[in-house]
């Protein structure tokens, strides 16, 4: 009996064994004369919605898994057949349910897109983006969702969602073109990822990786209820994106409806704001942008308009906080706000976000004043310290304003130098050429730190006095603005020092006759009551007006002009000393002083050379007011 039932055990499983073996071997057969070509285009076509046909001959593997290797396969519209193929893939690998095929259906998990090309098109928004189907299980499914959203918006019964299984779509080594011109232009390279999506009432994750202008991009996406985003519902939604020159990241919640919004906290950061809009081939003249930048922010975004509140930046490794808003309107961007830091360089501040400051080390380079033509700024900003090249300054108050051709920014509050300054820069883009007009007012400060911070360091007033400086005129390079500008220079200081002047030594050369660098009498420091200029600019040609420094026992003017262009200088001046009377005339009986007493003593001399290297060459002692 036992023997008997051993047998029989043995025969159940050779004739298990021998059906498993047959359906093995005619699966194959099965499945490519049942399934494939037709039957997997037919279940394609029905879930994305798009026609999708099948040139090359399938072929059907069974180990390890079982699934349908396809050729030459392209997705395209239904409602345009001249139109190129939306997606065309050198191949498509479909893992396919065995016990499915030998029933006649075509039920898979994933699907593998090898070598894929997808074509996408720009939208208003400016992003590129493939065409939408028409149909298809999957478009139906947006349908029904959007049906229960609008049947109770407050709280929809999410219970009635579709629940069809999806699966994985994995694509390698694909890429992204757009027409342009009438020719297909390379987006993206190099896409590799997938996309999955178990059940269509659960949630979904994106992941890919590219090479977008040369650069290896990341792109990571998840929602928890994707098909109530697609429907125009708020869902949550997460977003990665990261590049060499940028990163930016989001965790909030989404909608996609025609009243888009986004809402949540934001992240984003780039080691190089230059290198970013180079990259971006945004259109804005990155000039010598900031180093690094970086925002957290809470952000609020509508159709046409972001707000980021509070706002954390870091400009350059310097901390701020604020707040900002962006309005997209249809002619030109705006972008205003406030914002607040501890420490700010702000000549890399307007670089990255005006073209007004000048790219350092390259004076004569172009202003791109275009900026003002391609978007709207108005940004208050406050900083408790501040630098402005070599110049520190402290409880900074600006604005800064680009709009309609016109670009400004303004200091109205600032500390340095011991006091207090105010200062204009001001574009304006006009027909005949772009005018520029610079203004400064410095304030009871101290003079010998306002020379040095200019690059002055000779016959430089120390002492308590105020600065105003008006210019100008037209100008595309920063160079021709200061060779081309009209405007005034005043000057007026109080009790102190005249630097680097011994005025004795100075005399001696100048009884002696010949002429002398400057630099030769520079050992010493003239006490002055007081010292006052006035000039006149022209064409970048300075005409002085009223030099005059005044001593307990001297009286030291100059009068000429003095060049931006060539550094050039063509003073003349002379040293009264009115307690020492000048020697007679000739014609002059010594006698006659006693009725006439003589004009107080004067020594006259040239100034020439340049700004950095001056010379002095004596003329004849005379009389003052001569």
């Amino acid at each position: 009996m036992p023997s008997s039932l051993i047998r029989r055990g043995i025969w159940a499983i050779g004739a298990a064994v021998i059906v498993a073996v047959l359906v093995v071997a005619t699966l194959p057969l099965i499945a490519s004369t049942r399934i494939v070509r037709d039957r997997i285009a037919w279940e394609m076509s029905a879930w994305s919605g798009f026609r999708v046909t099948i040139e090359g001959s399938p072929r059907i593997e069974v180990w390890p898994t079982f699934r349908a290797i396809l050729t030459d396969v392209t997705l395209s519209q239904w409602t345009d057949a001249d139109a190129p193929p939306v997606i065309e893939a050198e191949r498509v690998e479909v893992d396919l349910s065995a016990m499915s095929a030998l029933r006649g259906d075509v039920v898979f998990s994933t699907a593998r897109l090898v070598r894929p090309t997808i074509r996408v098109q720009r939208t208003k928004n400016g992003l590129f983006l493939p065409a939408v189907p028409s149909g298809g299980r999957i478009a139906r499914s947006v349908d029904t969702a959007r049906g229960v959203l609008n049947a109770d918006p407050a709280k929809p019964d999410l219970s009635k969602l579709p629940s069809d299984p999806f699966g994985t779509i994995e694509f390698r080594d694909g890429r992204m073109v757009a027409s342009i011109g009438g020719k297909d232009v390379e987006v993206l390279s190099s896409l590799t990822g997938q996309a999955s999506w178990a059940a269509l009432n659960s949630n979904a994750s994106l992941s890919a990786t590219g090479i977008w202008r040369g650069e290896s991009v990341a792109l990571d996406v998840a929602s928890q209820k994707p098909l109530v985003l697609f429907a125009g519902g708020a869902a949550p939604l997460t977003l990665s994106f990261k590049a060499a020159p940028a990163t930016f990241s989001f965790d909030g919640t989404a909608s996609m409806s025609d009243n888009a919004y986004f809402d949540g906290q934001a992240k984003f950061s780039a080691p190089s704001l230059r290198r970013l809009l180079e990259w971006t081939q945004a259109g804005i003249a990155p000039g010598a942008a900031i180093g690094s930048v970086s925002v957290s922010s809470k952000v609020t975004a509508t159709a046409g308009r972001v707000k980021f509140e509070n706002t954390a930046i870091a400009l350059d490794n310097n901390p701020g906080m604020g707040a900002l808003d962006f309005s997209f309107g249809e002619s030109r961007p705006l972008i205003s706000g406030t914002l607040a830091f501890d420490t700010l360089d702000l000549w890399s501040f307007l670089s990255a976000f005006t073209p007004l400051a000048p790219v350092d080390g390259a004076s004569p380079s172009e202003v791109d004043t275009s900026f003002a033509d391609r978007i709207n700024l108005d940004l208050r900003l406050s900083a408790a310290h501040a630098t402005a090249g070599a110049i520190q300054l402290a409880d900074v108050a600006a604005n800064a304003q680009v709009k309609n051709g016109l670009a400004v920014f303004d200091i109205s509050d600032a500390s340095a130098f011991g006091g207090n300054v105010q200062s204009s820069l001001r574009f304006d883009r006009k027909p005949e050429g772009t005018q520029v007009e610079i203004r400064l007012l410095a304030s009871d400060i101290d003079g010998g730190a306002f020379g040095t911070a200019a690059g002055m360091t000779q016959l430089v007033p120390i002492g308590t006095g105020t600065v105003s400086l008006i210019l100008k005129g037209p100008g595309r390079t920063w160079n021709s603005i200061f060779e081309n500008a009209d405007g005034s220079v005043s000057a007026t200081f109080g009790p102190g020092a005249l630097s680097k002047l011994n005025l004795p030594a100075f005399l001696k050369h100048t009884e002696q006759g010949g002429f002398f660098a400057l630099d030769d009498v520079s050992d010493g420091t003239l006490p002055i009551d007081g010292a006052e200029l006035k000039a006149s600019i022209s064409k970048g040609v300075a005409r002085i007006d009223k030099a005059e420094v005044n001593s307990a026992k001297y009286k030291i003017w100059l009068s000429g002009i003095a060049s931006y262009a060539g550094r050039g200088l063509a003073l003349s001046g002379g040293v009264i000393q009115p307690d020492k009377p000048a020697p007679p005339a000739n014609n002059q009986p010594a006698n006659s002083q006693a009725n006439n007493p003589p004009p107080p003593s004067q020594s006259s001399f040239f100034v020439g050379g340049t700004w950095t290297a001056p010379f002095i060459s004596p003329i004849s002692r005379g009389i003052s007011g001569e």
